[in-house]
C-alpha cells in the first residue's frame, strides 16, 4: 500500500530532525510534516531533514490552528495524491516510528483502521504518573461507555487508516480540535462498520520540548464525548453500512 505518515507540529524544533531520521529509518512510507507557522523554525528543520533522509514533504500553515484541523489539513493532502494509508503519529517522539511497520501491516490484513494502543495487553506507559495514567484510563472509559466505541484507546494519536475509510467521513464536518479529535474519528469510523484493531504499543514521555496538553483541551473533549453520546442514544438508530469484504482479514489484535 502506497503510505504517507502525517506529523503535526507546533514548536518541534527540538524534536523534527530526530523522528523524521528515525522514521526514515523504519519504514519507506512518505512523510508529511503539518507546521503550524512555528517560531522556532520547525518546519525549515523539516525541508532540512527533508533533503537528507528524502520522502520528506512540509505543508506550511499560516498559524497554529489546532491539532484536529491539523490532521484534517494532511489527511486531505494524502487523500488529493492518491496514497493508500496514512499513518498519524506525534512529532515528539512518545510514538516509536519502529512500530509504524506494524500498524500498516495490520491494516494490509484487512482493516480499515489500527490503533497503536496503550491499554491493550503488551501496551504500556512506563513513565506516567499514576494521576495522568488515572484520568486517561478514566476519560477513555468515558468515551468507551458513551460512545459504545469497543475500543481501548480512543485517545491515541497514533493509528493508520484506509484512505477509502477517511474518503467515508467528512472531514470537512469533524468537531474537535484537541484531544477529542481521536475520539470523533473513532466514533465515525465505528459508524460507517469500519473494521478496527488495536496494537500494543509503548508509550514514551516526551524528553525535550513542552507539551501542548492542556485543561482547556481536555474540557472541550469532554464535553463533545458527553454531546455525542447523548446524540448516540436519543437519535434515530441508523444501522452501520456493511463494508465490502477484505481479501485477507486477521484476527484483531488486542
Amino acid at each position: 500500500m502506497r503510505s504517507v505518515v502525517i506529523l503535526p507540529t507546533y514548536q518541534e524544533a527540538e524534536n523534527i530532525a530526530p523522528v523524521l531520521r528515525r522514521a526514515r529509518g523504519a519504514t519507506q512510507s512518505d512523510l508529511l510534516v503539518v507546521d503550524d507557522a512555528s517560531p522556532d523554525g520547525t518546519g525549515d528543520l523539516a525541508l532540512a531533514t527533508g533533503a537528507e533522509v528524502g520522502g520528506v514533504h512540509l505543508v506550511r500553515r499560516p498559524a497554529k490552528a489546532g491539532l484536529g484541523s491539523a490532521y484534517v489539513a494532511g489527511f486531505t493532502w494524502a487523500l488529493e495524491r492518491g496514497y493508500e494509508a496514512v499513518v498519524e503519529m506525534d512529532a515528539d517522539l512518545s510514538h516509536d516510528p519502529g512500530d509504524i511497520p506494524r500498524l500498516l501491516a495490520t491494516l494490509e490484513a484487512g482493516y480499515d483502521l489500527v490503533i497503536g494502543s496503550r491499554y491493550v495487553p503488551g501496551g504500556s506507559l512506563p513513565d506516567w504518573a499514576p494521576h495522568r495514567l488515572a484520568l486517561s484510563r478514566l476519560g477513555n472509559l468515558y468515551a468507551r461507555r458513551a460512545l459504545a466505541l469497543g475500543i481501548m484507546d480512543a485517545t491515541s494519536g497514533f493509528r493508520a487508516y484506509r484512505s477509502s475509510l477517511l474518503g467515508e467521513l467528512d472531514l470537512g464536518s469533524v468537531q474537535a480540535d484537541g484531544y477529542g479529535f481521536q475520539v470523533e474519528m473513532a466514533y465515525r469510523a465505528r459508524q460507517t462498520g469500519a473494521r478496527i484493531a488495536e496494537v500494543p504499543i509503548c508509550f514514551m514521555e516526551r524528553c525535550r520540548g513542552a507539551s501542548k496538553m492542556s485543561g482547556t483541551i481536555v474540557a472541550e473533549a469532554m464535553m463533545l464525548v458527553t454531546w455525542w453520546g447523548i446524540r448516540h442514544r436519543l437519535g434515530p438508530r441508523r444501522p452501520a453500512r456493511p463494508r465490502s469484504a477484505p481479501a485477507r482479514l486477521g484476527p484483531k489484535v488486542g
